[in-house]
């Protein structure tokens, strides 16, 4: 039962009399919990709605188009709680935070209702048989996995949550019901990598072909893990070796399955001074939320976006002289001095100066570019020569865009530095608009 907060006006719910404070019980005799409840039996084109009104049970029936909405509005997008997660697993970033920061940063979201709505990864210690019966009824797919290894006692001792090796069995489950999977392998150093993810890249193999892709992706240590597990972060030399073991097993898979499922994450490569691999490596970039092809994609969709610029205008493209900076994480640096390179020896009159800023805040392991602090931004950039405007990582700042993660906001990076301050979102198109001077 959840209950309904608003009704859209001339909407089907107005006309056929539910008001705010109804509580919604059923439709079609299928009793609602959340929005997965809700939506999934929302799309039949004539509803019976069973609800309460000041405990008084009525019901209502609703004809409409298949897939159309009613009308109806509830307190929360879930309507219920978010699940908040139940591991303490020894990598987990959010232990790693210092003290004083945003309230929200401080939540662990382990929701399959958000993996299927927003993408999030759940490490399935939530799930019970219930809502995997759910899962495979309503056919929500995909559902994205926070495996980080498939040997039951590991997972638990990395995950501290007794539950955390038998919920392995649910990923059998979802793919012999045709559930698609993707996971995601978080590698500590001498915990869960040499045979161990050996071990875990071969069972995950054998869901596949309905285990599409699976991202191995370093964990990301910061300065703040006094009392916590002692992770240190991989070498250059163990990086090189990660990245051999990972695409000696894809390349089997490729023979085998007809797509190599398991990809490095850019840092691995970044660490070991590594060339990043060429397009084809990346598939569909099913894992780019994960790092997974990040700089590959930026780095293609900008020399398209350059191509275009250049053939169409015959080199007359009416752009004025400008001098911009750009800052960046140390991680994405060097990518983001070659786009530099390419467009200013490509356009005339285009001066960028790529700024690197060591993440003082979260401390040096911590090299991408999305946990960059306007604080650190200050400091590494006061009194340098930032030209027209500077240009920031979208991912730096909050959804609302308005706050960085240390609390300070975009106008008062502004303010501190002189100069214009403009959030750039992580795709070619976008970044070559902004360096340039014009709206993608």
């Amino acid at each position: 039962m959840v209950r309904i907060t608003e009704i859209e006006v001339h909407s089907r719910a107005a006309r056929v009399g539910i008001l705010p404070n109804d509580v919604l019980v059923a439709i079609n005799g299928n009793e609602i919990f959340d929005v997965l409840d809700y939506r999934f039996y929302l799309a039949e084109q004539q509803l019976s709605l069973s609800l309460l009104r000041d405990g008084a049970p009525y019901e209502v029936t609703v004809r409409k188009a298949l897939y159309d909405d009613i009308g109806l509005l509830f307190e929360t997008p879930l309507m219920d709680k978010k699940r908040t997660c139940a591991n303490r697993c020894i990598f987990c970033f959010i232990d790693q935070l210092p003290k004083g920061l945003r309230a929200p940063l401080y939540f662990k979201d382990d929701d399959a209702r958000l993996s299927f709505l927003h993408g999030n990864y759940v490490t399935l210690t939530n799930l019970h048989d219930r809502d995997i019966e759910r899962i495979i009824k309503m056919h929500i797919s995909p559902i994205n996995v926070s495996v980080h290894t498939t040997n039951p006692q590991l997972r638990c001792d990395m995950m501290k949550n007794r539950r955390a090796g038998e919920v392995l069995g649910y990923l059998k489950r979802l793919a012999d019901a045709g559930i698609r999977l993707c996971g995601q392998i978080v590698l500590c150093r001498g915990v869960n990598d040499g045979e161990e993810l050996s071990r875990t890249m071969r069972d995950l193999a054998d869901l596949a072909p309905q285990m599409s892709s699976v991202s191995v992706v370093p964990a990301g240590l910061t300065r703040y893990r006094e009392g916590l597990y002692p992770l240190t972060p991989f070498t250059a030399d163990e990086s090189a070796a990660v990245i051999e073991q990972v695409n000696a097993f894809g390349d089997e898979c490729e023979r085998k399955h007809g797509s190599r499922i398991f990809c490095v994450a850019d840092e691995f490569y970044l660490k070991a001074g590594l060339p990043l691999p060429e397009e084809a490596y990346y598939g569909d970039y099913e894992q780019i939320e994960n790092g997974v092809g990040l700089l590959r994609s930026l780095m293609t969709e900008f020399a398209d976006e350059l191509d275009y610029l250049t053939d169409h205008t015959g080199g007359n493209t009416g752009i004025s002289p400008r001098h911009v900076s750009l800052a960046t994480g140390k991680a994405a640096a060097p990518t983001m001095r070659l786009l530099a390179d390419l467009l200013e020896k490509r356009l005339d009159g285009i001066k960028i100066s790529v700024w690197e800023i060591e993440n003082s805040f979260f401390g040096p392991e911590i090299t991408v570019a999305g946990l960059l602090t306007g604080t650190d931004m200050a400091a590494s950039l006061g009194g340098k020569a930032l030209g027209d405007e500077l240009l920031i990582p979208a991912v730096t700042l909050r959804a609302e865009g308005d706050l960085f993660l240390d609390g300070m906001t975009p106008k008062e990076l502004s303010d501190a530095l002189g100069v214009p301050v403009t959030p750039v979102k992580n795709e070619g198109a976008a970044l070559l608009a902004a360096l340039i001077g014009r709206q993608a």
